[in-house]
């Protein structure tokens, strides 16, 4: 792998998408799609603020709690910038889940003016 490739994640992980915000809410909010969504920040993290019917599994606590994201539906990861949610998608992805999406950080999903509950 050269270094291109590890510093930007290589090509996308079949199966991986990335979701942008708007995307994110007519795909599933607004077309009431059963979906989990992931937030894998830190637990200090998401008391400041999370979206609206996450769930909170750290990436650091991920591997060892699987069993609680259903593989029956699609998986919506975020995390703060975008980082920690590529790999939970890329992580996911290796252990089954085939309907896996990156919707990136909530510092975008907050800069587009999507609400955050406090």
């Amino acid at each position: 792998m050269n270094l291109l490739s590890r510093l930007f994640g290589g090509p996308a992980t079949p199966g991986h998408q990335l979701l942008k915000p708007d995307e994110y809410k007519a795909q599933f909010l607004q077309a009431k799609v059963p979906h989990t969504l992931l937030d894998v920040r830190t637990a200090e993290e998401v008391r400041g603020g999370s979206i609206s019917g996450a769930v909170n599994i750290s990436l650091q606590d991920l591997p060892q709690k699987l069993k609680r994201v259903s593989t029956k539906k699609p998986v919506i990861v975020y995390c703060r910038s975008g980082n920690r949610s590529a790999t939970a998608a890329k992580l996911l992805l290796q252990a089954g889940y085939t309907d896996v999406y990156d919707l990136g950080g909530i510092m975008e999903w907050e800069r587009q003016g999507m609400p955050v509950k406090r």
